[in-house]
């Protein structure tokens, strides 16, 4: 299925401590290691848990438990992105050093007010006064990605972007659309970076050539693509699996009450339970 030689493939799974693994974390682990595995490639762990309002270190501790639990391997040490906000505070600096990003001081609410419905958040940089004005009052401010501006630095080449994505079919290259995300947050208000910045760093930094999630995440590749050019970073094979769903036709969440692996285990569940309740074996 995959179309790389052999001794390239590498990939990771990424999940975020904001709550127990699931049966829908353990279908996706299981995705990602099986396609390393055909491939004769490897799977590094990386911890994105850059939500420092939501992540905490016991959840952290659990994912490593339930992995190994399951069986799963990967290479030491662990990236765990909370440690690295320097690495992605640099990258907004460089992007707003071009030009490419700006303060932004709206509220969600305002934005939800301003922004009318079925469109997407755009918006152009305050003027300088009133930036200054803003920052002398003490209010926080986010940084954006200007979408406007990186139609102008790259030109034609903005609307001929386009990424490679794996599906059962084989390989394809789909044209990208970064407005499908409008003007990103690359900052966000109370963290030094935002996941899609910080996700596209650490998959040219680890040297990634296959990102392999869910179908929830289908449509990131359309604004990483930008931020790959951009940065001049590496661009790798992008496949998305299907997702696993509850009795009510629902993915299967932390918020959706999803039971964790962990309840499983004390429950007397083994592994092989687990892929018999996902339906693999």
């Amino acid at each position: 299925m995959w179309s790389v030689s052999l001794s390239k493939f590498r990939t990771r799974f990424a999940p975020s401590p904001t709550g127990l693994l699931h049966l829908g974390h353990a279908a996706s682990a299981r995705a990602v290691w099986e396609a390393a595995a055909r491939a004769g490639g490897e799977v590094l762990l990386r911890i994105e848990d850059i939500d420092t309002t939501r992540c905490r270190p016991e959840f952290t501790d659990a994912i490593y438990e339930d992995l190994r639990w399951l069986g799963f391997e990967w290479p030491e040490p662990v990236r765990v992105q909370s440690e690295h906000f320097a690495d992605y505070a640099s990258v907004v600096e460089a992007l707003e050093a071009r030009g490419l990003a700006y303060r932004c001081f709206r509220t969600r609410a305002e934005i939800a007010a301003q922004t009318p419905a079925g469109q997407v958040f755009t918006s152009a940089p305050l003027s300088l006064a009133e930036e200054q004005a803003r920052l002398d009052a003490g209010e926080v401010f986010a940084w954006r990605l200007s979408l406007a501006a990186c139609q102008a630095a790259l030109g034609a080449a903005y609307h001929e972007l386009s990424f490679q994505l794996e599906t059962e079919a084989g390989l394809e290259t789909r044209r990208a659309d970064p407005g499908l995300h409008g003007d990103i947050v690359i900052a966000r208000k109370d963290s030094p970076s935002a996941y899609h910045i910080a996700a596209t760093h650490d998959d040219a930094l680890q040297g990634m050539t296959h990102i392999i999630r869910g179908q929830d995440l289908a449509d990131a590749p359309h604004i990483q693509i930008l931020l790959q050019v951009l940065m001049d970073w590496p661009q790798p094979i992008y496949h998305h699996h299907a997702l696993l769903m509850g009795p009510d036709g629902k993915r299967l969440s932390k918020s959706h009450g999803s039971i964790s692996l962990a309840e499983l285990r004390q429950d007397g569940k083994t592994p092989d339970d687990i892929w018999a309740m996902i339906g693999l074996q």
